[in-house]
């Protein structure tokens, strides 16, 4: 199987053996990912599982989605160990897709070849750490990157070396929610200064309606976009900040639920 990463190969053995590198944690030997993958390749194998062998990338999403927001679950309100089975599920999901992938028999690639590629991306993001994987064309702070708006600057400017793109919300997924996406455009709106100019709020609340009264629809959706952008100004994370405040409403009426405070007029209505 061809690598697409060879010409990595030998930064990522650097960053791998370089001693000199402060490392207070100890790096796992791998022994116990080894298994998991003994362990999918049998049960993608003949004679293992049959609803895993009838798996493909598409029928699998739904699962990862789930997973992916199980584990957010986990951060936000579970144990530790919540956190450490839900991370071992959205594992599954990378192992699966990866075994699936080996079999393709025009494009191949296995855990090892996305192991591969991810190393090298973090390498060439970060020049200031892994200057033996940067990119010429990639622009470096002189003095160093000594905080996190710094590293947002290398990160974006190694990002656009690497993908050649048009527009600086080209990449941006459209399967994302509606309140994480927007947050994705005002951040890179932001970092790529055209929310400096003085008339974007003005078009972030108002639009271009004409003569014409705007949908209440049209306005609400303003309305809550300009809360995102407030959000962002003020370092929230919108998302999550209304994922607390949904958990916390909910709390207090399961509560009142179970208390039997309340009445039928004020109850959930159907």
């Amino acid at each position: 199987m061809p690598d697409p990463t060879a010409s990595d190969s030998a930064a990522s053995d650097s960053a791998a053996s370089d001693s000199s590198v402060p490392n207070p944690v100890p790096t796992p030997d791998g022994s116990g990912l080894q298994e998991f993958l003994a362990v999918m390749n049998r049960l993608r194998s003949p004679g293992g599982c049959p609803w895993d062998a009838e798996q493909t990338h598409r029928s699998l999403l739904p699962h990862l989605l789930e997973e992916a927001h199980e584990v957010v679950e986990a951060v936000e309100s579970g144990s530790r160990a919540d956190l450490l089975e839900e991370l071992g599920d959205l594992l599954l999901q990378v192992v699966f897709h990866a075994r699936i992938a080996q079999e393709d028999p025009e494009e191949p690639f296995d855990i090892d070849d996305i192991a591969r590629g991810i190393s090298a991306k973090l390498q060439r993001r970060h020049p200031y750490v892994f200057p033996e994987a940067a990119d010429p064309q990639v622009n470096v702070i002189k003095d160093g990157v000594t905080s996190i708006a710094d590293q947002e600057v290398t990160w974006e400017s190694a990002k656009a070396a690497e993908k050649q793109r048009e527009s600086v919300f080209d990449g941006i997924p459209l399967a994302l929610s509606p309140l994480m996406r927007a947050q994705k455009v005002l951040k890179r709106a932001r970092r790529a200064g055209l929310t400096h100019r003085a008339e974007f709020k003005e078009v972030l609340i108002s639009g271009e309606s004409g003569d014409q009264a705007e949908e209440p629809s049209s306005l609400i959706g303003k309305e809550l976009l300009e809360v995102v952008r407030r959000a962002q100004s003020q370092g929230v994370d919108a998302e999550g900040a209304l994922r607390e405040a949904v958990r916390d409403l909910e709390t207090q009426l399961r509560d009142r639920e179970r208390s039997g405070d309340g009445s039928a007029e004020h109850g959930p209505q159907t």
